[in-house]
């Protein structure tokens, strides 16, 4: 007996040591549990507009970090019902389970098997490696007793619910419901919180998105497990598991100004460097206005629309079956944004009869009938689309499941648009294209376009500054030729007349270029270029006279920078895009304050808002008066050879906004697409919305026009130009 007692305690002792030796083992560089005390999980860099509403956001993992009190007890029961009954009562294994997983693992010679508690999957997803292996799994037990022994059960269910993976790019379950049904956690129905409960399993293969069968039969099984753990009545869960699965997606934050949170995401990896934006949650408030700038991307769209409309159906539309590109899985990156009204979809015809074309675009369907392409001049959709063409569309209106929208075109015009508060320089809006997607190369900054008429401002504030002319100056509008390298330059006028002896006024007003062109040669075309680059504007100019009339390449970003410096008394104020950056915890990174300098002097800029009223009163841009009548206005539109590129610069005394439209490759937009026809209509439908509640604004200096000063002329001989009509060569 002595001897078995004896034997007995050897093989105890040798399993001890066995034991023993395992742990010291695999403790072996075993992470330590302290460092959660100061763990962040990598989390989102949240950028924010004017009014502290979020416009987008960088990360490498879609992760909004909640509060425990921002998981709602439904969630919570749903989580620990499927994942792990015994959550509340164990101290961070399920001993048995663990021993029955780990004894089919070394019998069957398998990878280690299930029994993780919740616990135990917060240690593997933060410490160890994917790999399944009896090894990992007892680093993963040891882990998971110091994780019970230094934080409270509250605090380890939040470190999951933040942490855990649920498909898509999406980690915790708050970043979760945002995705899939853009609400906060503590917003969730039951039958939402079990279709997150369901996803820890296998992300992927219970997706919503990609199997939406096996989906709702796992948030099924979820919600029975509740029923079968009290947290839910019979009616509940029948109620429940009878409801479809609704999603509803979060549209693409960066969508609504891509071209902005562009330029905001390369000067924070300059800065901060990679890691620190997508991994370390900053938070970066903007100058920009999420209103403004949704009217913004409006009025650019249907701008372009209204020019495409102009020069009727041009068809030869892209084809994804004669790409060689799969029909069944084609994905539009547009399809990713909200379906809405006015929206603008890329979308694919899958159906095409004789009276009807059926067209897809991301989740949504619907049917052009005649109706919605009579501007083409067809009658049967047969005789435009063919299955598999890619339409541009625009969505009208949207009456429950019914889904109206009117077949638009997209041949490649371009337009951009920049508006800037003038005190402050602030970026309110900022649209460089049509389609973020198709190109991201940003107009608005990035590009270099011949200005046309819109250069004028240049000259005739030098000769303000120069020669000291005023808005009721003389010049003569006569036939004159300027000596030039090659010879003699004989300018003319866009309608090809002259008007004789004329104010500065109606010269500007009506945007004649011999005046302007006498005007520089007065100053000196080298005197102008000056003036040009003490605005902002960084192009290496050529000191040769046709200058004067638009010949240089400028940016809309330096044309409305400059533009703004009337208006502000003659300071310019470098547009700004961030007005703060703060970390994770609040602490402030950087805050950005307005860089000013005086351009020119007060007097003259208060003469150059005179003289730049008068298009507007009177002249090219005279279809901005009639849209604010009595609101104090000034700008300049601009159009060059060929009809290439079409401007609107323009400011009220708080606003100043640009206006560009043009191809990329520098063809003519078409006979008589002016600056006043292509890009001022764009200018009215985005300041319409920047000046309703600003009617009293006056310009220093300058009392408010008068209610009626659109119904009167400049001069009795000048004619009122009709809204449209642009008297502009360059």
């Amino acid at each position: 007996m002595g001897r078995v007692l004896f034997g007995l305690l050897v093989l105890i002792a040798a399993a001890l040591g066995i034991g023993s030796g395992l742990l010291i083992v695999y403790s072996t560089d075993l992470p330590q549990v302290t460092e959660l005390e100061k763990f962040r999980p990598s989390s989102i860099t949240e950028l924010y507009d004017d009014q502290g509403r979020i416009i987008g956001s960088f990360a490498l993992q879609r992760r909004m970090i909640g509060r425990y009190e921002d998981f709602p007890k439904v969630l919570r029961d749903a989580v620990i019902s499927t994942e792990d009954k015994d959550f509340e009562n164990h101290f961070g294994i399920n001993f048995w389970r663990v021993i029955g997983a780990a004894f089919r693992d070394v019998t069957s010679g398998s990878r280690a098997q299930g029994a993780s508690t919740l616990t135990m999957q917060l240690s593997r997803n933060l410490f160890l490696s994917a790999d399944r292996n009896f090894r990992r799994k007892v680093q993963e037990v040891m882990l998971s007793l110091q994780i019970e022994r230094r934080f409270t059960k509250e605090q380890i269910f939040t470190m999951y619910c933040n942490q855990i993976y649920l498909g898509h790019g999406v980690y915790g379950f708050e970043a979760g419901s945002h995705f899939y049904f853009n609400k906060p956690a503590k917003d969730l129905t039951l039958e939402e919180a079990a279709v997150l409960a369901g996803l820890p399993k296998a992300p992927n293969s219970y997706s919503p998105i990609n199997n939406p069968d096996k989906a709702l039969r796992r948030r099924n099984l979820v919600i029975n497990n509740m029923l079968e753990d009290g947290k839910v009545t019979a009616d509940q869960a029948l109620k429940a598991k009878e409801a479809p699965i609704k999603l509803t997606f979060q549209s693409d934050q960066n969508s609504l100004a891509p071209w902005f949170v562009e330029d905001i995401r390369r000067y924070l990896e300059k800065k901060y460097g990679s890691d620190e934006v997508h991994e370390a949650g900053l938070r970066v408030f903007t100058t920009l206005n999420m209103d403004l700038q949704k009217t913004a991307n409006q009025a650019v769209l249907d701008g372009l629309s209204a020019y495409e409309r102009r020069h009727g159906w041009k068809g030869k539309l892209p084809n994804v079956v004669a790409a060689g590109d799969d029909f069944a899985s084609y994905q539009h990156p547009d399809w990713d944004n909200a379906v809405e009204p006015g929206a603008y979809f890329h979308a694919l015809v899958t159906e095409v009869s004789p009276a009807t074309a059926k067209v897809k675009f991301g989740r949504a369907s619907t049917t052009i009938v005649p109706e919605d392409m009579k501007w083409t001049g067809h009658k049967s959709p047969q005789e435009l689309l063919s299955i598999g063409d890619i339409a541009y569309i625009k969505v009208v209106s949207i009456a429950g499941d019914k889904i109206k929208v009117t077949l638009e075109q997209d041949s490649g015009t371009q337009g951009s648009l920049l508006a800037v508060d003038n005190s402050t320089g602030d970026i309110k809006a900022m649209v460089g294209g049509r389609d973020y997607e198709e190109s991201k190369f940003n107009r608005a900054v990035q590009a270099m376009r011949q200005t046309g008429s819109s250069f004028k401002p240049y000259v005739y504030t030098a000769a303000v500054d120069k020669l000291g002319i005023t808005p009721d100056d003389t010049i003569l509008d006569a036939p004159v030729s300027f000596p030039s390298g090659g010879g003699m330059y004989t300018p003319h006028n866009y309608d090809g007349k002259f008007e004789g002896v004329i104010t500065l006024r109606r010269a500007i007003a009506d945007s004649r270029n011999i005046p302007a062109l006498k005007l520089a040669e007065r100053v000196g075309i080298r005197d102008v270029i000056e003036m040009a680059h003490r605005f902002g504007v960084t192009t290496q100019i050529q000191p040769y006279l046709p200058v004067a009339l638009g010949a240089a390449e400028i940016t809309l970003y330096e044309q409305v920078a400059a533009y703004a410096t009337f208006p502000n008394d003659g300071v310019r104020v470098t547009p700004r895009y961030i007005t703060k950056v703060t970390d994770y915890d609040g602490r402030v990174l950087e805050e950005d304050y307005p860089e000013v300098r005086d351009v020119i002097s007060a007097q003259t800029a208060r003469t150059m808002v005179e003289f730049l009223q008068q298009p507007v009163l009177h002249g090219t841009a005279y279809a901005a008066s009639v849209a604010f009548k009595g609101h104090a206005l000034g700008g300049k539109t601009g159009t060059t050879n060929d009809f290439t590129d079409a401007w609107f610069l323009g400011f009220s005394p708080s606003t100043t906004c640009g206006v560009w439209v043009g191809f990329d490759e520098k063809k003519s937009l078409g006979a008589k697409e002016t600056g006043a026809k292509a890009a001022l209509p764009i200018w009215i439908d985005y300041m319409k919305v920047a000046l309703k509640d600003k009617t009293k604004e006056d310009f220093v200096g300058q009392p408010a026009p008068p209610a009626n000063a659109v119904a009167k002329k400049a001069e009795p001989a000048s004619p009122q130009p009709p809204p449209g009509d642009d008297a502009e060569s360059h």
